[in-house]
């Protein structure tokens, strides 16, 4: 995970890393990983910035009177360059509150005046620029002066020399800070001048001559003021910097956190891992070998170019379960598994996020011991068994409560009943003192340790009986069988052998064996049948989020037609009200002159209003007829009518696979049929993938003025998968 880092100080901070035992410092750290992991998935632009080394330049600012040379200064520039950039960064994330944990790091970086002052006065390469101080442009000006009066001199003498005194391809040169011509030694008698150096044969001699001693001297003096100059500018800016010692080198600090923290989340978005509770209990869900999978680290080192499955393991372990003994054949993965679990212990502790899945739990481990492989020694004169036991004394020496011990091919290495005996006494020692261990075995006798003593447990790596290779599935409780014989089979040894072998095998051992390949078909059989379970209870989930959807359909049915049904009622009595009003109006003008004549007239009032304001108030009514009203919109006259049968549009559209061209007139046919069919919402699946599906389905859902309101579905109807359309 180095590689993720920016620059050579990041990634060295990523590799020093080392596993902490206080349990909030490491929760802190992991949730700080996790905060900015969780940005950078959707913001790659979140990075680091490199700087180089300047622990040379902070130390000798705090010695007064000092002076740094150029070069430093020039990495010094880049250093604040990079301060600023990275404060700014924390500073923008601390304001947007996407990672409080993150800008936490940030620090005051030094004023920019410094940065700006040493690159008017130092070059990228080190150098020290004329800009730095006028008094220096013009003493560079007087040495381009001088140098020029040296070199026409000297060009002048060198082509007046006869060609017998002149060497071969004879140049005006420097020797020993001075410019000087290269003669024949033969001609130095007659040229003169101070010899500063001669050729390997001694016949050519690089003479300054006479006339020229004093064009050099003034060189050199205005080379002395030019350097002069150049120290008492790199004094003054040392003696700006110095005052802000402690601030650079807070801020120095704070980039180099910040680039061993941003390779820390790319690692962890890149192997997919998730912070793991920091708790008691040792559950590993998910789990992968950090060394086996496909990150830059590996695949530098190796050809990663074939098929390179790693097959996650499950691991958890109850509270009164200490010791797990896995069995199984070689070339199963044994020892890759208890070694997984040593490392993402590990990089847990150190504030890394391991290859594991949610859910998991990881106890602080104070002490992790581990015996894994050959470790016999001639010159130690020690064999395999006794390096073995040297390691176990160790060991048990030290390994107790809040202990991992990773134990490979325990007992190993000596008679088998003698080792099994050791591996034993050993394992239940760990087990009493209550340290987590993981030991690897091959010994019959060890597998049944697990039925007679509280907390250890068995465990195997499954093996394909038929094709004789390893699954890699760790099976926890059920102890491995060896398949030696099998595997002799199948590379050739003849069968004769073979049967004579598998006579001399003890009948415990057999019986064991038979035992075992038992629970094996057993397991391949529950194994099937919990595959076929699962299918099924998808099917019946599926059914039931229809069924679901039905019924919620069905209660907005049900509350429409009780709102229709009221606004039928209020538009009744409003009619019935103004029928009031106008007979009210004909009785009024009948009880002021009560004569046949207005009595007539008052008959034939209501009754013209009548006719007029029966057809008229129907048709402002419209829905007075409930009947009518379900006729026209199909609506069923029952709330357990066959929603189906009624309902033209459908409530569902499913875009997945469909790319946004072809999907647009789907969705637009979609809603319009909803619409038209009044449901109430439409569920629109588009699926997770890359989200550019789902992007436009909202964008376009936004657009539509039909539509009130939107959102995801719930987890359990599709999730991130389906959006939820609502109509006004």
């Amino acid at each position: 995970m180095a590689l993720h880092a920016t620059g050579p100080l990041g990634a060295a901070r990523v590799a020093a890393r080392l596993p902490d035992i206080d349990t909030d410092s490491i929760r802190a750290a992991l949730a700080q990983v996790a905060e900015l992991a969780a940005l950078l998935i959707t913001d790659e632009s979140i990075r680091a910035e490199p700087v180089p080394d300047i622990a040379p330049v902070l130390e000798l600012l705090g010695v007064q009177g000092s002076a740094l040379e150029a070069p430093p200064l020039a990495e010094l520039t880049v250093a604040l360059a990079a301060m600023r950039v990275v404060a700014a960064d924390l500073k923008r994330l601390d304001t947007s509150h996407a990672a409080r944990r993150t800008a936490s790091l940030r620090v005051d970086p030094p004023p920019k005046e410094l940065e700006t002052t040493l690159a008017k006065s130092i070059s990228p390469d080190g150098q020290v620029l004329d800009a730095a101080s006028k008094d220096l442009a013009r003493a560079r000006q007087r040495v381009r002066e001088a140098r020029k009066h040296v070199m026409d001199r000297l060009g002048a003498i060198l082509g007046a020399l006869d060609q017998a005194d002149r060497a071969p391809d004879a140049a005006v040169t420097v020797r020993g800070g001075r410019y000087v011509i290269p003669i024949r030694t033969t001609a130095r008698a007659r040229v003169g001048g101070i010899v500063h150096d001669e050729s390997a044969t001694r016949s050519t001699v690089f003479v300054e001559p006479p006339e020229v001693i004093e064009l050099g001297n003034e060189l050199r003096a205005a080379e002395a003021a030019e350097q002069r100059e150049i120290l008492r500018v790199l004094r003054e800016l040392t003696d700006l910097l110095r005052p802000h010692q402690g601030t650079i080198a807070a801020a120095w600090e704070m980039c180099i956190a910040f680039d061993d923290l941003c390779a820390r989340a790319r690692y962890a978005v890149e192997v997919n891992g998730f912070v793991p509770e920091i708790a008691a209990g040792l559950k590993i869900r998910s789990g992968r070998h950090p060394l086996l999978l496909p990150t830059p680290e590996i695949s530098k080192n190796v050809d990663m170019s074939g098929p390179a499955v790693v097959v996650p393991f499950e691991l958890e372990l109850r509270p009164d379960e200490f010791t797990v003994l896995i069995s199984g054949p070689n070339t199963g993965g044994k020892t890759v598994l208890i070694k997984a679990v040593g490392l993402l212990a590990l990089l847990a502790q150190s504030g890394i996020v391991p290859p594991i899945g949610p859910h998991s739990s990881l106890p602080v481990f104070t002490k992790i011991f581990a015996d894994i492989g050959d470790r016999q020694s001639i010159a130690a004169s020690l064999s395999t068994f006794s390096a073995h036991v040297a390691e176990l004394r160790e060991i048990l020496d030290g390994a107790g409560a809040g202990s991992l011990v990773l134990l490979d091919e325990i007992g190993s290495g000596t008679d088998p009943a003698e080792g099994g005996a050791l591996a034993s006494a050993t394992l239940k020692t760990l087990t009493r003192r209550r340290a987590i261990t993981l030991a690897t075995t091959h010994l019959g006798a060890l597998k049944q340790l697990a039925a007679e003593t509280v907390g250890i447990v068995n465990a195997s790596l499954q093996f394909d009986a038929e094709t004789l290779t390893p699954t890699y599935r760790l099976l926890k409780g059920v102890p491995g069988r060896s398949y030696g014989l099998a595997i002799a089979k199948g590379l050739g040894i003849a069968s004769d052998v073979l049967a004579e072998a598998e006579r001399a095998v003890p009948d415990a051992e057999r019986t064991l064996d038979r035992l075992l390949a038992s629970v094996e078909a057993r397991g391949r059989e529950a194994d099937a049948r919990s595959a076929e379970l699962e299918t099924r209870a998808a099917q019946l989930e599926l059914e039931r989020q229809n069924l679901d959807n039905l019924h919620n359909l069905e209660n907005q049915l049900r509350l429409r037609e009780k709102a229709l049904d009221k606004d039928a009622r209020d538009k009744a009595r409003a009619y019935l009200l103004e029928a009031r009003k106008t007979v009210e109006a004909a009785l009024a003008q009948a009880r002021a002159t009560v004569t046949e004549a207005t009595a007539k007239e008052a008959r034939r009032i209501v009754e013209e209003a009548i006719e007029k304001a029966e057809p008229v108030e129907e048709k402002k009514a419209g829905w007075v007829n409930l009947e009518e009203l379900r006729r026209r919109k199909q609506v069923p006259s029952s709330p357990r009518a066959n929603v189906e049968t009624t309902v033209t549009a459908a409530s569902e559209v499913n875009l997945r696979g469909l790319t946004v061209d072809e999907a647009e007139p789907l969705l637009e046919r979609a809603i319009d049929e909803a619409v038209l069919g009044d449901l109430p919402y439409l569920r629109i699946i588009h699926g997770k993938g890359t989200g550019v599906l789902r992007d436009f389905v909202q964008s376009a859902l936004k657009r539509d003025p039909r539509v009130k309101r939107f959102a995801l579905a719930p987890s359990n109807q599709g999730g991130h998968g389906v959006t939820v359309a609502e109509f006004a």
